[in-house]
């Protein structure tokens, strides 16, 4: 698996969302006969195609033919899904609206969307960037190093800022402006025809953009009292840690009943947890919550497919980042490279369905049922645990995959590692594991 540079990764980021602000501008100016910036920032970029081609490269790199194109259409429409939720929460407005179109899903996404964010993204993966790359090539490296910091400087600068003028819309007008002119005076240096104000540029550019409403105050007097209440950031991190052990457990008496023995399942070094069914609990919850009440077909299709094009990333992950194969489905009919296969997807969806429709409810309300004050303490102490068992867990791994290519320990902290956590121990932890080729 061919590993990027930061730069090349950067390099692909600006080029995408640059090319990407280009082609919603252009959509946009063809629909509204004048010209509008359709990008977040004020500067000429669409953040939100940079991610996803750095997504697509770094995750879908080695697909080809049709399920490079499938699986560029699932990542890119999450990421839009994702995206519009995430608006329309901090900005409570909507920017596009789908609601118009066939098959879309409460307007944030469509099926003719995905379509064209699928073949957007095959022809980038297949034929732009080995471009993009050759054009970096004609430039002295350390230039190229030097301008995309620089860049990534003022889109840092231009995110913040635009953030916060948008949410301080509508309260203190002089001061919006006054502090909009002192921006523009900085984007100006990238792109000096550019001088519309943010709110106005977001009102042409997305002309369907709608207020959302926001809930009572009298609901929200009542949900304050309760703790983890909803889909809260207390809820999420309980249900990942539920998750987490719930599927170390499920994998450990699937292993035992369909291969015979006891084998462990856990991501981590310490405690029986399993972090990828962790974080696929606290996705789908976070992402299917307002669906929880659809029916189980929907919820199983959805299940399936984000369950496979999550289990695919996490499998491509875990081996650009610590250089070991934790499962292997080639020997599973109808596979993708080993990293899913049909099957499992379609477990995917059955845990989707039996985890909203049975365990969730339970589990919520057990959760809910915590004091307000003894829930938070625990939830930090188990984000605080987390974190630790991650880091120690990390080290040990990139210590036994070095180990494995026969390198030395050359400091204290490695000497530990290997004394405390030797290939014996992580054989135990990790029997699944081998060095990928």
């Amino acid at each position: 698996m061919e590993h990027l540079a930061w730069y090349e990764l950067l390099l692909l980021f600006f080029a995408a969302s640059f090319l990407g602000w280009v082609l919603e501008t252009a959509a946009a100016d063809i629909k509204q006969k004048k010209f509008v910036n359709r990008g977040l920032v004020t500067g000429p970029f669409c953040v939100m195609y940079g991610i996803t081609t750095v997504l697509l490269t770094v995750g879908l790199g080695e697909l080809r033919g049709i399920w490079l194109f499938l699986f560029s259409a699932i990542y890119a429409t999450v990421v839009e899904w994702i995206g519009g939720h995430l608006i329309e929460r901090l900005f409570h407005q909507r920017w596009w609206d789908y609601s118009g179109k066939k098959g879309n899903l409460d307007g944030y996404i469509c099926l003719g969307a995905s379509v064209f964010w699928g073949a957007l993204g095959f022809v980038m993966v297949t034929w732009g960037n080995d471009l993009l790359f050759r054009l970096m090539a004609l430039l002295p490296l350390l230039l190229v190093k030097i301008l995309l910091l620089v860049l990534a400087g003022l889109l840092v600068v231009d995110i913040l800022a635009s953030y916060i003028l948008l949410r301080g819309y509508g309260n203190n007008i002089r001061q919006w402006e006054e502090a909009d002119n002192r921006i523009r005076k900085v984007t100006l240096r990238l792109q000096n025809w550019i001088g519309t104000v943010i709110a106005r540029r977001i009102r042409k550019a997305y002309p369907k953009a709608a207020e959302t409403k926001i809930e009572e105050k009298k609901a929200a007097k009542v949900t304050s009292t309760v703790f983890a209440a909803g889909c809260s950031f207390y809820k999420i991190v309980l249900l990942f840690f539920c998750g987490a052990f719930l599927g170390d457990l499920t994998e450990t008496v699937f292993c035992r009943i369909t291969a015979g023995v006891w084998m462990s399942r856990s991501s981590v070094v310490w405690g029986p947890f399993s972090i990828v069914w962790g974080l696929a609990i606290a996705l789908v919850t976070a992402l299917l919550y307002k669906y929880k009440d659809r029916s189980d077909s929907f919820l199983f299709g959805m299940g399936t497919f984000l369950g496979g094009a999550y289990e695919y990333l996490c499998s491509v992950f875990t081996e650009l980042v610590f250089g070991k194969v934790f499962w292997d489905y080639s020997e599973i009919p109808f596979n993708l490279g080993g990293r899913i296969n049909l099957l499992y997807c379609f477990f995917w969806g059955i845990a989707a369905v039996v985890w909203f429709k049975l365990l969730y409810p339970r589990l919520s309300d057990w959760i809910e049922k915590i004091p307000m004050k003894t829930g938070k303490i625990i939830t930090w102490a188990l984000i605080l645990f987390m974190c630790c068992n991650i880091v120690m867990s990390c080290m040990a791994l990139i210590r036994y995959d070095a180990r494995g290519k026969g390198v030395s320990a050359e400091n204290t902290l490695e000497e530990w590692l290997d004394e405390h956590y030797d290939d014996a121990r992580m054989q135990r932890i990790y029997p699944n594991a081998i060095t990928a080729s």
